[in-house]
């Protein structure tokens, strides 16, 4: 039989933190994937004058550590007068470095799908836009969807990072109830069990998807 001070109160705490978890992973994704969109088509078939400082500007943001860019952008948010509260700075630089990630993942999805096919479907009177929209994006989304859902993942642990600004999500709220009752093992494990329950089903939608797809080709 476990014993545990953890009231009823505390594990409603820790939900509130998973649900700030998921709104700014919401946030995060939907922001960074439509960045990406836009950011991966321009990388894979723009002028290499746009495209090559765009792709500096984005390996920038996935080689700087998340956190260094938390404590930065809040910083100078502030001194800027800008007055962003710590949701609104998390949401933008976790979106912003999603969409250096997702760049790569629309790039390289793009760039898989032959040209040969791209040249049929333009030989059939396609215009570019319905090149992209109807054959390009339909093609590549199948290879993007795996690395898209790990990103998803990725994101939503990353997450956790917004604690040193101020945000009390999943983990910030588990450190609270630590500090108050001295249970680590116990707390830690209920967050990793909610972690994993908000998890779960993300990856299970990705994998039928993906299981989908295969059985109709």
């Amino acid at each position: 039989m476990i014993e545990t001070s953890m009231t009823w109160s505390d594990l409603m705490f820790m939900l509130n933190g998973a649900g700030k978890t998921l709104l700014i992973t919401f946030w995060a994704v939907a922001g960074g994937t439509t960045l990406g969109i836009v950011f991966g088509l321009i990388r894979a078939t723009g002028s290499l004058w746009i495209s090559i400082p765009l792709g500096f500007i984005l390996d920038i943001l996935r080689s700087v550590p998340l956190l260094i860019q938390f404590i930065l952008a809040n910083s100078f948010q502030a001194i800027a007068g800008l007055n962003a509260t710590p949701f609104v700075v998390g949401c933008t630089v976790l979106g912003l470095y999603t969409s250096a990630y997702c760049t790569e993942i629309v790039r390289g999805g793009v760039l898989a799908v032959p040209q040969t096919t791209r040249r049929a479907a333009r030989s059939l009177g396609l215009s570019y836009t319905q090149d992209l929209t109807n054959i390009v994006f339909p093609l590549a989304t199948r290879a993007m969807l795996p690395s898209w859902i790990g990103l998803t993942l990725g994101v939503m642990k990353d997450s956790a990072l917004v604690l040193w600004i101020g945000i009390i999500e999943l983990l910030r709220s588990s450190q609270i109830i630590i500090t108050r009752i001295q249970e680590p093992l116990f707390v830690l494990s209920v967050a990793g069990l909610i972690y994993f329950l908000i998890s779960f089903p993300i990856s299970r939608i990705g994998a039928h998807l993906e299981r989908k797809w295969r059985e109709d080709d």
